[in-house]
């Protein structure tokens, strides 16, 4: 399935589960108690500028979000953000946002394809095909998807640092989506600091459920 998204709704779903967790967030972060005000301070700027190119193509709202953040927020991780949304913009050229590319936008807006661009591409190719099985709720392409999970030479192809991730969260009993936003969000300049991890496995969790179902 390959349905266009609306980048609006993903975004505001985004600031919203952010916003119900925004004390905690701010209780993660030891060295200003602010990082929950601020990451959802940067999703609620980040929708507003992708309505405000409503219409445009995926990379030209991407690009948009991104000059926004630079020049609006202040905060560390706003602009750790709009660099990782310049880089999304980059890669989305010439292409639509869909169920099927979308761990690329997620590895890219953590900072995950900041020094390994061509691992990004490795994560959407080999990801894509059991990505929707395991979200599309077909029982048995999720059976099937769980052994492709499994095989090492797919997981290196995605990078060494992300398969390796990937399969240690297997290892510790995660589902195959837990253990996908794990290895991005594990793997990524967002993964660095522990509450800049914590919000970003909300942002992941979030774009991962909705960009699985099309997010119309």
């Amino acid at each position: 399935m390959a349905n266009n998204v609306d980048l609006e709704k993903v975004f505001q779903t985004v600031a919203q589960n952010l916003a119900q967790n925004r004390e905690v967030l701010n209780q993660a972060d030891s060295y200003n108690h602010d990082h929950g005000d601020n990451i959802v301070q940067t999703f609620e700027m980040v929708t507003k500028a992708v309505k405000a190119k409503k219409g445009a193509d995926v990379s030209e709202q991407l690009a948009y979000a991104s000059e926004y953040l630079s020049k609006k927020a202040k905060s560390g991780s706003a602009q750790a953000y709009a660099q990782g949304l310049a880089q999304a913009a980059n890669q989305f050229k010439g292409q639509q946002l869909t169920s099927d590319n979308a761990t690329m936008l997620i590895n890219a807006l953590l900072g995950g394809g900041q020094n390994q661009a061509q691992a990004s591409a490795g994560v959407e190719s080999s990801v894509a095909d059991f990505l929707g099985a395991i979200l599309g709720g077909d029982n048995q392409a999720q059976s099937q998807s769980s052994q492709q999970a499994l095989d090492s030479s797919q997981l290196l192809s995605m990078g060494l640092n992300i398969g390796m991730n990937f399969l240690q969260a297997k290892q510790q009993g995660r589902s195959n989506m837990e253990a996908l936003v794990q290895a991005i969000v594990a793997g990524s300049q967002m993964g660095q600091t522990p509450h800049r991890a914590q919000s970003a496995t909300i942002i992941a969790n979030t774009l991962m459920s909705l960009l699985a179902g099309g997010a119309k």
